[in-house]
């Protein structure tokens, strides 16, 4: 059959029948708000880039994730910026580090909310790189060792999600091993398992205060120009011990979303990155776009690719649009 039988429009032409007919349906429950937590007090200093958006002392994130927690957001996830760096990065894998009090502090004041924790060595370091530097490069296999100190620092702060986003070759399996052997098997990796050397990171690098001092992370971090690439990276992390695997940044890499969904049986995460919030906002604030629509139908776009949770700077503006 077709045309005039068949008209497609009947199905649109109100919004009961448009909801009615949704393929995908985006819901609050997919979302994760990130924050940047630093030291000090009541300090709620706005990222210039990404507007609506803070580096928050304890104290404050505590506040923020209240909100979060209100608006019916799942959990959020934690970048800390340290009193102070070193080529060790020693603060990130310290008990009393920044990420380790946040951690604490939500938990005890902000109960039934996820707290996920980024584990990754450049915002501590003092050259701005994921990992220990050697003869100029990162070392692979000696930085597994911090990473795993690290990750274990944040489960014993009661971090109820680890998220490795370093893209060191081996790191799910070595943070996987020193979970299980000091007593934290119950605790989800979600791995950072396709991390492309993105130019949308930009934004995210000044409110972590963690540009690399000298070269780039395209050492490590994934060619944009590779899909297939992608799929060996999830599937190793999957056989190291990932329990979600995540697609980074998400609204350039919506095909790797779908393939990767389709091709593991396991849930996908997506990071909706700064750099892709920061052009909306400048366009919305620009009066060139229709903010609300545009955020709304982007997310769309990535729980359609396939995407089970989403990683969004957008995650309170669109649960308040969805709980309305």
């Amino acid at each position: 059959m077709s045309f005039p039988i068949v008209r497609m429009r009947r199905l649109r032409k109100d919004e009961n029948l448009r909801r009615l007919v949704r393929e995908t349906n985006l819901s609050v429950d997919d979302f994760i708000l990130p924050l940047f937590v630093r030291p000090g007090e009541n300090i709620r200093t706005e990222i210039k880039s990404m507007p609506g958006n803070y580096q928050l002392s304890i104290d404050q994130l505590v506040k923020e994730c209240t909100e979060a927690r209100e608006l019916g957001i799942p959990g959020v996830i934690l970048f800390g910026i340290p009193e102070k760096k070193d080529e060790l990065g020693s603060e990130a894998y310290a008990d009393n580090g920044i990420i380790q009090r946040a951690v604490r502090a939500i938990k005890e004041k902000v109960p039934g909310l996820l707290v996920i924790t980024d584990v990754c060595m450049c915002e501590y370091t003092s050259h701005g790189h994921c990992g220990i530097i050697k003869n100029g490069t990162v070392d692979n296999d000696e930085t597994l060792v911090f990473l795993a100190k690290e990750a274990l620092s944040h489960a014993r702060a009661g971090a109820d999600i680890i998220a490795p986003s370093d893209m060191m070759d081996g790191r799910v399996g070595a943070i996987r091993k020193i979970l299980d052997e000091n007593g934290f098997s119950n605790i989800p990796i979600m791995s950072y398992s396709a991390k492309y050397a993105s130019s949308f990171y930009g934004p995210f690098r000044d409110a972590a205060e963690s540009p690399p001092k000298f070269g780039d992370r395209r050492g490590y971090q994934m060619d944009p120009g590779n899909g297939a690439e992608a799929l060996r990276e999830v599937e190793l992390d999957i056989k190291e011990g990932a329990d979600i695997v995540m697609v980074k940044p998400a609204l350039s890499y919506l095909d790797i979303i779908y393939r990767v969904k389709n091709r593991f049986n396991v849930p996908v995460a997506a990071y909706n990155v700064s750099g892709e919030f920061a052009c909306v906002k400048a366009a919305e604030l620009n009066g060139w776009i229709d903010g609300e629509r545009v955020m709304m139908e982007i997310l769309y776009s990535i729980k359609r690719a396939g995407a089970d949770i989403i990683l969004t700077y957008f995650a309170k503006d669109a649960a308040k649009l969805l709980n309305s």
